[in-house]
């Protein structure tokens, strides 16, 4: 099931020499209830590409989010991602479930949580 979503990040950095993962502001990921390492899909608005790596916290306030290493050749800084978590569950689970979806500004401050 979808478990949660920040939508319409922008990616402030691109590291290729970097040990792989997807670095996020704290306060994202909290705010998304994202935790550091979870599994995430990542959805590039810009360009259609999609990856499956983990999180890595980033400097709280900051409005950071990077893609590191291998990641970083699939997308662009400025380009707008969708950062995407899903969980297993039961279906009775599953029909009490409520996504939580961050969306964000341009500086990636979360606006409103639906």
């Amino acid at each position: 099931m979808f478990k949660s979503k920040i939508h319409g990040a922008t990616l402030t950095h691109c590291e290729l020499y970097y040990e792989g993962s997807l670095t996020v502001d704290l306060d994202l990921l909290e705010a998304a209830d994202i935790l550091p390492h979870e599994k995430v899909q990542v959805v590039n608005i810009n360009n259609g590409q999609r990856l499956e790596t983990y999180t890595i916290i980033g400097q709280r306030a900051s409005g950071v989010v990077g893609l590191n290493g291998a990641a970083a050749r699939l997308g662009a800084v400025g380009d707008k991602v969708i950062i995407i978590t899903y969980a297993q569950m039961s279906e009775e689970e599953a029909r009490k479930h409520q996504p939580r979806v961050v969306l964000v500004d341009e500086k990636n401050k979360p606006v409103r949580k639906l």
